[in-house]
């Protein structure tokens, strides 16, 4: 059954519906008209797997955030579908169903679980660059291997995370497709448009933007200039553990979404970070059993003010639950955002980081950023909320007890311009 939907692909957006493979990845300018794209892919295969005679199809589209899906997507799956004999709208949950039980829904990766579970034939990941990096392995490529379904993530750069990561992957590799379009190549906005944007954009902006750089700093990154100047300097690499020193960890608890730990040293006035852990959904049991795992000596373990918190279900708080499993706290004092993120400013330039085993961390200090209102035109003053705010957090903790106490004070005593709330016992301690 031929089905005029009236979509026209431009000319490079019919180059991509002919090159696609069973997994892709498209880094692409904006105004490329991706969104249009990679909807009416969806639609395409849909209608074909459900006349193929596959069993209830089913697609997705995700974006960042599930309010980003509706906004984005939502108007162009409607109006692309409306001429399909039988569709059916479900406004509730953004889904559309066609005939021969295919489906396709939107989704945002800020809500991870209202995928799990699901099988998928194929999943549009728009804007991978700003997703949680563990969301494809551990959640969208388990759903579409019973069926043998497909990919397409597409998006802008955001530096060098887990987008630039799968796109420098699919070069390489049998049945991915990859693909780089830059405004200055495609022809699709005027070249008078592109020059005004440049005159009136920052460089970072207009080069990440436009051109595609993955080499552009990440655009309103609170500490993009540190961290560039640290990869300068050569102080991210290896960084090995130094046995003579004690490991102070820096902490940021979550409930429902991750808790991120930072493992630091000092030595002289260097500060080194050798190593990085984050899990979700798990007690604090399990932090403690990462921690013994680990063959360091520790120090501090910083926790963040609300950890004093008591809760409702157990009488206390977190920071005695973990002296009960043998962990000794500090508790940060409170500071404002804005001094907190001073604080972590003023301590990267002596900072050192084991590339490897905080490379996590370290890419969610590259992303933590302001968030921008799309409404004003600018960014505003609070940071945006994703998966990098729990590192950030935890380092900002770290930098803002460091600022006060100094790294070199003894265990136990109560320091100057803090006051510390000490639990639990080491075993040396004993």
């Amino acid at each position: 059954m031929f089905v005029d939907t009236g979509y026209r692909p431009r000319p490079h957006q019919a180059e991509v519906h002919r090159a696609l493979k069973r997994f892709n990845v498209l880094v692409c300018h904006r105004r490329f008209g991706k969104t249009v794209l990679c909807v009416n892919e969806l639609i395409d295969r849909a209608l074909r797997l459900a006349a193929a005679g596959a069993s209830k199809p089913r697609l997705a589209y995700i974006a960042p955030f599930y309010r980003q899906a509706k906004a984005v997507a939502w108007d162009y799956l409607k109006t692309y579908t409306a001429a399909i004999p039988k569709r059916r709208v479900y406004e509730g949950e953004l889904r559309v169903d066609l005939p021969g039980g295919a489906r396709i829904a939107l989704f945002g990766a800020d809500n991870p679980d209202s995928l799990r579970g699901v099988y998928l034939d194929w999943v549009v990941l728009d804007e991978y660059a700003q997703m949680r990096p563990s969301l494809w392995g551990e959640v969208i490529r388990p759903a579409l291997a019973d069926r043998g379904g497909g990919a397409i993530f597409i998006g802008t750069p955001k530096g060098r995370n887990q987008f630039w990561e799968i796109y420098t992957h699919a070069q390489g590799e049998a049945g991915w497709h990859a693909a780089l379009y830059r405004a200055s190549e495609t022809g699709i906005i005027p070249q008078e448009e592109l020059a005004a944007a440049r005159r009136q954009m920052s460089r970072e902006q207009y080069e990440q933007e436009f051109e595609c750089s993955f080499q552009a700093a990440v655009i309103g990154a609170y500490y993009g200039r540190e961290l560039v100047a640290a990869e300068g300097d050569g102080r991210i690499g290896r960084v090995p553990w130094e046995p003579a020193a004690t490991v102070e960890t820096w902490w940021d608890l979550g409930i429902d979404d991750a808790t991120a730990i930072w493992f630091a040293q000092s030595v002289g006035r260097e500060v080194r970070l050798i190593d990085y852990y984050e899990a979700s959904g798990a007690g604090l049991d399990h932090y403690a059993k990462v921690l013994g795992e680990r063959v360091y000596v520790y120090g501090r373990h910083i926790l963040p003010h609300d950890a004093q918190v008591r809760e409702l279900g157990t009488g206390r708080s977190r920071v005695e639950t973990l002296a009960i499993l043998g962990l000794r706290v500090t508790i940060a004092r409170q500071q404002s955002l804005e001094d907190g993120i001073n604080a972590v400013r003023v301590l990267l330039p002596r900072c050192w980081f084991d590339a490897g085993r905080c490379a996590r961390g370290l890419e969610a200090l590259r992303q933590y950023r302001a968030e921008y209102d799309e409404r004003l035109g600018a960014f505003s003053q609070r940071p945006l909320h994703n998966w990098a705010s729990h590192a950030a957090d935890a380092f900002r903790y770290g930098a803002v007890t460091r600022r006060e106490a100094g790294p070199a004070a003894p265990e136990g005593r109560a320091i100057t311009g803090y006051s510390p709330l000490e639990f639990g016992m080491r075993e040396d301690d004993a």
